[in-house]
């Protein structure tokens, strides 16, 4: 079933673009977390490559030996990431979407030195300042970004957000969109299950997709 329901959402994917005549097509990450294993093989035998986790825990029972197995998929950290754990991290996923603070970006550094690995990573912003969220602020992001690229020499690629739920996403990805541009990076992580259609439309290059794939989660 899950499988069917990704194939349906890349046809729809292809068609957004087609019918708007979009120069990127979006990657679609599958996000499995509080899935179970029997629920991701089927996309792994299919080709996909792209899962999303939020919990570091939970992803090594998972993903350890299925990286081992299918060695060409990308693992996706996409929830909040302390940096008490960003070795594990770093030695698991090949991206992050949750860098927010300076204190993670110097850990993922400090990790990617000793695992000779580097990490591509995503700038969380903080758009409509939400206490309840984390993120960089707008008014922080060009420091926060100079200090990653320019001091540690970290792979930033492109920037991430969470808009809030009770408006427009629209006006939101927008203005992630447009800072992007003004720092010169490619890649939009924006739009989940609720607003990926908009998200596309508004220049997403990775979506982070769960409920439309896999259905409600139980916890």
């Amino acid at each position: 079933m899950s499988l069917e329901k990704l194939n349906l959402i890349k046809n729809k994917v292809k068609e957004i673009i087609q019918a708007k005549q979009l120069k990127i097509t979006p990657e679609i990450i599958a996000v499995t977390k509080t899935f179970s294993i029997n629920k991701i093989i089927p996309l792994l035998k299919q080709g996909h490559l792209h899962y999303g986790e939020n919990k570091i825990q939970e992803s090594e029972l998972k993903w350890i030996e299925l990286k081992k197995t299918y060695n060409n998929l990308q693992l996706h950290m996409i929830g909040k990431l302390q940096s008490n754990k960003a070795k594990k991290a770093v030695k698991l996923f090949d991206y992050i979407h949750s860098l927010d603070n300076a204190k993670l970006a110097s850990k993922i550094n400090q990790y990617e030195k000793e695992l000779n690995k580097k990490i591509k990573l995503f700038i969380q912003v903080n758009l409509a300042e939400e206490s309840q969220k984390s993120g960089v602020n707008l008014n922080d992001l060009n420091n926060f970004y100079n200090y990653c690229t320019k001091e540690l020499s970290l792979n930033i690629i492109g920037l991430m957000c969470l808009p809030p739920v009770s408006l427009n996403s629209d006006k939101y990805f927008k203005i992630l969109k447009k800072k992007a541009q003004e720092l010169n990076l490619i890649h939009l992580s924006m739009g989940m299950s609720v607003d990926y259609e908009r998200a596309i439309l508004c220049g997403s290059t990775f979506l982070r997709l769960g409920t439309v794939i896999f259905g409600e989660r139980s916890n």
